[in-house]
């Protein structure tokens, strides 16, 4: 029998790091093994996916030389930055989300060299900075650094990994489905009618399953001729009326969109408005590029199962229901 190749997973107990590690686990083929990684190898996330065949190790994006001893045997690994981590003010006052990031990126791809690492999949974004240019009316962010610093950060990374020399190929991801259950579900205004506002006009939004990414990354790793390439994914391309369209036929009631302005999103009173209303508008002004980047046939043909909206409205219309009483 062959011996399985074996898969490091950094964040394998986040979002797209878990997508993975259920991915392979759940794979017929059983090409690989899977070693999680976690910063605490006794939670219970953890401990959950000790249980389900994963072997779990303990290792910190902060710490290379735990990376490089997590790496140690593994043919690839999957590498994702989590710029939405809860901190402490100290951290917060010590680095920026940007400069965390790429601090991370940076041991990671150190570390997988050192290890030898024969294939590693980078999750990132692309850099707006070359979209937008010199633009004032796009707010500059972290001193004048970044435009939209959780995309431009994760793009300025490409090319440690790219320097570095360790074999990578980059995932690009999108906006997550799953937003509509959290920050982006539908909200009842003063009438009681249910409403999506996100500044978006009326251009498409990319959007993907977040299990999909795992899944995705999953079928990279079994084609090293992907080394060296760029895949960029999304399930869907919709734009705000046709997102609440689909709602609409999901909640049984009418969903109707009313899209804020860039100007009137950042003033929103919450953390990151600016940065968000950054990102929207990019999404919105370069739709044309992000979108053709992503075109919805190739993906496929990599991951056959990926889900369109209606697919994944359908597996969490429970949810969704429950999320908007």
């Amino acid at each position: 029998m062959t011996e399985r190749k074996l898969i490091a997973v950094v964040g394998a107990t986040g979002t797209q790091g878990g997508g993975l590690v259920r991915a392979i686990l759940d794979d017929a083929s059983g090409a690989f093994a899977v070693r999680a990684l976690t910063r605490n190898a006794q939670s219970p996330s953890s401990q959950k996916l000790a249980a389900a065949g994963a072997e779990v190790v303990e290792a910190d994006l902060d710490d290379e030389a735990s990376l490089r001893a997590a790496f140690d045997g593994v043919y690839g690994a999957f590498v994702v930055t989590n710029y939405w981590v809860d901190r402490t003010s100290a951290e917060e006052a010590a680095r920026t989300r940007a400069e965390m990031e790429l601090d991370q990126a940076t041991n990671a791809a150190r570390a997988a060299k050192a290890a030898g690492v024969q294939h590693v999949v980078w999750s990132t974004l692309e850099d707006t900075r070359p979209f937008f240019g010199d633009r004032t009316d796009v707010p500059s962010l972290d001193d004048g650094r970044y435009k939209v610093p959780h995309f431009d950060a994760k793009g300025e990374a490409d090319d440690i990994f790219r320097r570095t020399g360790v074999p990578t190929t980059y995932l690009r991801t999108t906006f997550y489905f799953d937003a509509f259950l959290q920050d982006l579900k539908p909200q009842r205004n003063a009438e009681g009618t249910l409403t999506l506002t996100f500044p978006m006009s009326d251009k498409p939004l990319s959007g993907v399953a977040s299990a999909d990414i795992g899944r995705t990354a999953l079928e990279i790793l079994k084609r090293p001729d992907l080394i060296n390439q760029t895949i960029s994914i999304a399930g869907d391309h919709l734009t705000g009326h046709q997102y609440a369209d689909h709602l609409t036929a999901v909640l049984d009631e009418p969903v109707t969109y009313q899209p804020a302005t860039w100007d009137e999103f950042r003033a929103y009173p919450f953390p990151m408005a600016i940065e968000m209303s950054n990102m929207f508008q990019f999404y919105a002004e370069n739709h044309e590029e992000f979108t053709g980047n992503r075109n919805l046939d190739d993906v496929r043909k990599l991951h056959p199962e990926l889900q369109s909206f209606d697919t994944w409205l359908d597996l969490h219309k429970g949810e969704l229901r429950a999320a908007v009483k």
